[in-house]
């Protein structure tokens, strides 16, 4: 794990840490070429450019979000709207992550991808890259 990614970690309480923990080694795992950085504050995975996978801190818990999820047809993510196709799970215990579904999540995510890389070129508009 990139060292600012665990310092984000790390700067979060037990509890907290301990589930983004558990997120970066899976995502690590599922999207081994994936560039990884801190984003808009948050841990961030991409491929080619392009954001596929990032967790953040939010009153609800840590969410788990996926750029192009609406599109995996999984009944454990909640799509976040009618504009973009990202779609979430919230987490406020490590035992509530399902690793079977969070790999299966992450191979989609390899398959299933929106240009995000070029909304602000494209004006807002995605299209579909695989």
């Amino acid at each position: 794990m990139k060292e600012e990614i665990q310092a984000y970690n790390n700067a979060l309480s037990e509890d907290d840490r301990a589930i983004c923990d558990v997120l970066a080694r899976e995502i690590g795992r599922g999207l081994s070429k994936a560039e990884n950085k801190i984003w808009h504050a948050h841990p961030v995975w991409f491929l080619d450019g392009n954001p596929i996978v990032g967790y953040s801190k939010q009153k609800a818990g840590i969410r788990l979000m996926f750029w192009s999820g609406a599109d995996f047809e999984e009944e454990g993510l909640t799509f976040g709207g009618k504009k973009f196709k990202d779609a979430s799970v919230f987490f406020n215990s490590f035992s509530e992550i399902d690793t079977k579904a969070l790999k299966r999540w992450l191979r989609k995510s390899k398959d299933i991808q929106w240009d995000y890389k070029n909304l602000v070129k494209r004006k807002g508009r995605l299209e579909r890259l695989k």
